[in-house]
């Protein structure tokens, strides 16, 4: 008998196939999801559902539609899809969705993202702990769905051309200087839409040169990992962009909800540099709008927007609490040290492809290669992300604070400690793995070195 407690996340569904989950708990979810639609009145009689290229996504998605057929809504099927173009068609459509992808996890996962008609977000305190509670009865009474076969219609669209024209609307290449461009899609669902909406597969051409890494759909994932944040995974772009002479390099995760940057030297270039290129960008265009940035974003960031005019709010790491923050503001855009980016003209939602394409712009509109323009978004050292496996994360996370008793304490989401030369460290566990995550950040590398491996000496002990 399946445990949704193991699967069903903080803000999504996650967990490996089959052994944690399988088509007929994706019915019962899918059942469950559409009877919380139905007894909150949302919109409409539809809803979403795409899917990524992982093995298992296809079956996965079936069965949670004919959860959803049985419960008394019809299903819009959009096949392949980035998690974007499942924003975009829910957001555009105004109907809920559900997308199937377990991100940049490992190809044995699979998981769900669900949200509300608009592309509003669903976690664990706006409707997904209740989803699970459902689907778990269906489960435990030994049935998917009530009795009975699907009633409503299922109807086949392909929205990626009109989500190329919408994006392309939002930021506009064409007047750019020519550009040569290294995208690693990592085997993820970066091949499917980078041709589409960069290309010129169905669009008038732009003024850049695409050079494509792994653009082959593959959720065996045999180049590597679709998980840009670890630096392991940047390799190959790295080397590619030096050696075509590129002007910069964009990686994918595998859902292509994220987007990472590298510049002509094969640098990476900071979520937080981008985030901070981005909000001047958007600030311009909307002066005096509220940006969000995630807790654990550069302290750059927050100054960045100050000095555009605008009004930064932090907000918890996770896309469920940044998108419902930004709903709560208005925010015109926010972004996380994950490389997740959302803006208000996409629904709030997040979207690496806009974010890229805004990177792009700030590139081709000046004459300095890309080194330069990030540099001046850059103003701290960071250590990045780093995980630590740890068997009892509340002491481990207990013993680090006692450490320092004279620091600034804030726990918003897991601890953050900050000092009075402007270093600080975040010290959270993983919503969706059994890890700890540390970040740090400081105004020279030598002190974040040091406080780095302090840190890490204590948790890993």
């Amino acid at each position: 008998m399946s445990d949704l407690s193991q699967i069903v996340k903080a803000y999504d569904v996650r967990g490996t196939v089959p052994d944690q989950w399988d088509e007929r708990v994706a019915e019962a979810l899918g059942a469950a999801f559409t009877q919380l639609l139905n007894t909150t009145d949302e919109p409409g009689d539809a809803v979403v559902v795409g899917y990524d290229m992982r093995a298992s996504s296809p079956g996965l998605a079936a069965a949670f539609a004919a959860g959803v057929r049985a419960e008394g809504r019809s299903v819009i099927e959009i096949g392949l899809a980035s998690t974007d173009l499942l924003y975009f068609a829910s957001g555009s459509l105004d109907l809920p969705g559900a997308m199937f992808t377990a991100s940049h996890n490992p190809a044995q996962y699979n998981g769900i993202k669900m949200c509300r008609s608009g592309a509003r977000p669903i976690g664990q305190d706006s409707g997904l702990a209740e989803i699970r509670e459902r689907a778990q009865a269906l489960l435990d009474s030994g049935a998917s769905r009530p009795a009975g076969e699907p009633t409503r219609p299922a109807e086949r669209r392909d929205l990626l051309p009109d989500y190329a024209a919408y994006l392309r609307k939002l930021v506009d290449l064409s007047g750019i200087r020519p550009l040569k461009v290294v995208v690693d899609a990592g085997n993820g669902m970066g091949g499917f839409t980078v041709p589409t909406v960069l290309g010129d597969a169905a669009l008038s051409p732009l003024p850049l040169e695409i050079v494509p890494l792994y653009f082959e759909l593959d959720g065996s994932f045999p180049n590597h990992e679709a998980n840009p944040l670890d630096p392991a995974n940047l390799v190959d772009l790295q080397r590619a962009v030096v050696e075509h002479g590129a002007d910069i390099g964009l990686a994918f995760d595998g859902d292509a909800d994220r987007c990472f940057v590298v510049d002509e030297r094969g640098e990476p270039v900071s979520p937080s540099a981008i985030t901070a290129l981005v909000a001047a960008r958007e600030l311009a265009k909307h002066p005096g709008s509220t940006v969000i940035h995630g807790l654990i974003t550069s302290s750059a960031v927050a100054e960045i927007i100050r000095e555009h005019g605008g009004e930064p709010v932090v907000a918890r790491v996770g896309h469920s609490f940044i998108k419902a923050e930004m709903a709560r503001t208005n925010a015109v855009f926010g972004g996380e040290h994950s490389a997740h980016y959302y803006f208000r003209d996409f629904w709030f939602a997040d979207t690496g492809m806009l974010a890229a394409m805004h990177t792009l712009a700030a590139l081709g509109e000046q004459s300095q290669p890309l080194s330069v323009l990030a540099g001046e978004y850059e103003r701290y050292i960071a250590s990045g992300e780093i995980n630590s496996t740890v068997a009892d994360q509340a002491a481990a996370v207990a013993e680090v604070r006692a450490a320092y008793p004279d620091a600034t304490a804030d726990e918003m989401d897991g601890l953050t400690l900050r000092f009075g030369d402007g270093a600080w460290f975040n010290l959270r566990a993983s919503n969706t793995e059994p890890l700890l995550r540390l970040n740090v950040e400081a105004p020279t590398r030598e002190r974040m070195v040091s406080l780095r491996d302090e840190v890490l000496g204590r948790v890993r002990r």
